[in-house]
């Protein structure tokens, strides 16, 4: 009995084994048939197949593709950089808006221009940031350019975004990388930042939230070496500027300098938002530990710009450079008027005066290219001499003097190349607001701009280049003005009929009008001689008057040569740690550094020397040879 309960159960496990068995027959079946309705691969793919495709994916991602172009396309409201590497001569250019009819297209491209080939390139990955404009970049010493901000709209421009990501660009590879902080400023466009060693300052910009526009008035520092944002706290009556946007923020040894902007305030009248041209100067001083980072007021002196907005001020030796902008007048709710600027003025840091720049006539240059080489070979010997009788001379053999002072004569007096010679012009760009202008070396490059007639805008297509030092005229690169020019020449012939009677009768009250114009301005032009120079040290006061003051006429490397050896000695007093080649290199800077500090004051002595009948080649003498005049 006991046997066949046992044979029993034997059977009974079989049958359910060959049940189990059965039932995962059709799950395999069902599920391969299921899998081959769903388009999936009966057999696993291989794992190396898998990886060489997510590498691919990779690649293609991060792929840079360069391409060189004549010019870069117009563009509204681009960031525009100089390349912060060394002995680098570059633009880097990323981003803008274009307008076709009604119609907006932001962009994305990154364009470079290499100054000293004179070359376009544009720059295209798949990892870049996203199309915008209204964005700030700054570049770090390091060789990184910081990216924060800016807007995008729909191509009616009935919806607004903006930006509040950051991005580093390696200014070597071109290649971006976008920083994922916990904590960061908010999105905003219009914001300004500048750099202080190792920290990058953001301040102010603006939101367009549909139905208003706010404006904003914190700070952030960002840490480059973390890659982290911080907001600046002040003390509660420490007193701070007004929200802004489109303002000016430059750095300097001690912070950064914040000028002008645009906000908007409340009226009396149903709180009604009323816009308003702000014009103030603050210094931003700057500390290690955020907490301890205060604003400062500055006073109003000099040659001051006239309120606007849409400028743009760069920095350039220690001073500010400040192009264009418009002003909008307020005269009735239908009908704003504006004028818009093309003005040059330049802002010193340390003295806090602004200074308004001419170009000046064009001078016939010299013919003959005089050999500076005895002359060059003959103040390095002197400077030899001084750091040898102060036993702070070195063993080192180089000429990097010699090839500094070499350099300065290739850019006073540039060797014929193979490259495209470009028209320069007498006078300064056509006005307009909102160009982007960066300072390479001792140039101002001024790129596209707005300009409006009327209810029109038009988007200038346009890049020019000043020499801050010569200021002898404006080269362009390209101009295209026609649609501009044609559209203003219509309007004017609208109205020349109907001012044409007008005019007439202004004409004969002018006439009266004249002869007492002419009295008053011969009694102003005896007033004015009148004074004595003390009026032109007033104007431009000098802070260190013991060191030496350029010539009329006189460059950087002419001005070096007759005076490195003071410079030298300076140098040796303050810089007691440095030797040899560095000391050379502390009184090199000294020495750029007093030039332009004094070159408004020197223009203005030029500007007097050819309105006295005009100057022809600058003779320099030659102290080697003795000669008796009588």
């Amino acid at each position: 009995m006991a046997k066949k309960d046992k044979k029993s159960k034997e059977a009974k496990k079989a049958r359910t084994a060959e049940k189990q068995k059965k039932h995962l027959s059709k799950a395999e079946s069902k599920n391969k048939k299921l899998a081959k309705k769903l388009g999936e691969e009966e057999e696993d793919e291989d794992i190396d197949t898998i990886l060489a495709q997510y590498a691919k994916e990779q690649e293609e991602f991060n792929e840079i593709k360069v391409e060189i172009i004549n010019k870069v396309p117009k563009r509204i409201n681009p960031a525009m950089v100089s390349n912060p590497a060394h002995n680098k001569r570059e633009l880097i250019m990323f981003g803008g808006e274009s307008m076709e009819g009604k119609t907006s297209h932001f962009h994305n491209e990154l364009f470079t221009y290499s100054i000293d080939n004179d070359t376009w390139r544009k720059i295209t990955s798949k990892n870049s940031p996203l199309p915008r404009s209204s964005h700030t970049m700054c570049s770090h010493p390091s060789g990184i350019i910081l990216l924060f901000g800016g807007e995008f709209s729909s191509p009616k421009q009935s919806t607004f975004y903006h930006y509040g990501d950051t991005w580093i660009l390696d200014c070597d590879t071109k290649e971006w990388e976008k920083v994922h902080a916990k904590k960061s400023p908010s999105p905003r466009s219009g914001h300004r930042m500048a750099v202080w060693k190792n920290h990058i300052i953001l301040h102010g910009g603006f939101r367009d939230l549909g139905n208003s526009t706010s404006y904003l008035d914190d700070m952030w520092i960002f840490d480059i070496t973390e890659f982290k944002w911080y907001q600046v706290e002040f003390p509660p009556n420490h007193p701070i500027p007004d929200a802004r946007s489109g303002h000016s923020l430059i750095s300097y040894a001690d912070g950064a300098v914040l000028y002008g902007g645009y906000t908007t305030i409340k009226t009396k009248k149903k709180n009604i938002q009323k816009g308003k041209v702000l014009n103030d100067c603050w210094l931003i001083k700057m500390k290690s530990d955020s907490k301890g980072i205060r604003f400062e007021r500055r006073k109003k002196q000099g040659q001051l710009p006239s309120p606007r907005v849409g400028c743009s001020l760069v920095y350039h030796k220690n001073r500010g450079i400040l192009f264009g902008g418009v002003y909008d007048f307020d005269e009735s709710e239908e009908n704003l008027e504006s004028e818009f600027y093309n003005n040059l003025y330049s802002y010193h840091i340390d003295n806090n005066r602004w200074y308004n720049l001419t170009l000046k006539p064009l001078r016939n240059k010299k013919k003959e290219v005089i050999k500076e080489k005895t002359r060059d070979e003959g103040l390095e010997e002197i400077l030899n001499q001084i750091l040898k009788k102060a036993n702070l001379n070195d063993d080192d053999e180089d000429n990097e003097e010699i090839e500094k002072l070499k350099k300065l004569e290739e850019d006073e007096e540039p060797i014929d190349k193979e490259m495209k010679e470009y028209p320069m012009i007498k006078q300064l760009p056509h006005p307009r607001f909102n160009a982007t202008t960066c300072v390479v070396d001792d140039v101002l490059y001024i790129f596209g701009g707005i300009y409006e007639k009327g209810e029109r805008e038009y988007s200038l297509d346009s890049f020019y280049a000043i020499d801050l030092g010569r200021l002898d005229g404006t080269k362009v690169f390209w101009e295209d003005l026609t649609e501009l020019e044609k559209d203003v020449e219509n309007s004017d012939d609208e109205f020349d009929d109907e001012d044409g009677e007008e005019d007439e009768e202004e004409e004969e009250e002018e006439a009266q009008d004249e002869d007492e114009q002419e009295v008053e301005s011969e009694k102003e032009e005896e007033e004015e001689e009148e004074e004595d120079e003390n009026s032109l040290e007033a104007q431009y006061p000098d802070l260190t008057p013991w060191l030496p003051i350029p010539k009329p006429f006189e460059n950087l490397r002419q001005f070096y040569l007759r005076t490195g050896a003071d410079f030298l000695k300076w140098a040796m007093t303050g810089k007691n740690e440095l030797r040899g080649k560095y000391l050379k290199k502390a009184a090199f800077d000294l020495c750029e550094n007093r030039f332009w500090e004094r070159r408004e004051a020197v223009a203005v002595a030029e500007e007097d020397l050819e309105e006295l009948g005009g100057v022809g080649d600058v003779i320099e003498k030659d102290l080697t040879k003795t000669t008796k005049r009588r």
